[in-house]
């Protein structure tokens, strides 16, 4: 895995909450011509759809990543309930499982779905900046990048008044559900 310095120092610095410097495709394509064979072959790797994927990978940035992932979602299942005050088995939580375990914890308490998302974000920024290391200029450097740009995109269609008018839509959908269901005490 060799170094990218020229190619990242050219990067604008990124900052949770930014509105991003450019999409995540036109990077991927900007990268696709400057990265080596071996390291361009990962790039399909990076994602936050297939961490429970049993695609397997060599690179130890995206293992660590996806195991980060899972965790923190596997927490945040075991978190929301808990909180539902239902029975709970979650094994297997892999690497980071402290990190993980308090962002999910701390996104299950915050007082409305947004800033549960927001912290569970930031939570994961921070993991990309720890798994990354100071390898700036390496290929580690180039797949935080494209992480951080995914997690850009994903801040910029958080809408509040969009995601509480779906939520109500919801919940209606769910209680009538809930009242018309067959054998149910009514």
């Amino acid at each position: 895995m060799g170094s990218y310095y020229y190619f990242i120092a050219q990067l604008p610095y990124l900052m949770y909450g930014t509105k991003p410097p450019m999409s995540s495709e036109n990077y991927k394509a900007m990268v696709a011509n400057l990265l080596d064979n071996n390291d361009a072959k990962f790039m399909r790797y990076l994602s936050f759809d297939n961490v429970f994927s049993d695609d397997s990978c060599d690179c130890a940035f995206i293992i660590d990543w996806r195991d980060w992932e899972r965790a923190l979602r596997l927490n945040l299942a075991k978190e929301r309930a808990l909180k539902l005050k239902k029975d709970v088995k979650v094994t297997d939580i892999p690497f980071f499982p402290q990190e993980a375990a308090i962002a999910a914890s701390k996104a299950v308490d915050e007082k409305s779905p947004l800033d549960g998302e927001i912290l569970l974000d930031k939570a994961r920024w921070n993991a990309i900046d720890t798994i990354a290391g100071n390898e700036y200029f390496s290929i580690n450097g180039v797949f935080a990048y494209y992480l951080k740009l995914l997690l850009l995109e994903r801040r910029q269609i958080f809408n509040a008044e969009k995601g509480f008018a779906e939520y109500k839509t919801l919940y209606a959908s769910i209680l009538e559900s809930a009242q018309n269901s067959p054998g149910e005490p009514k």
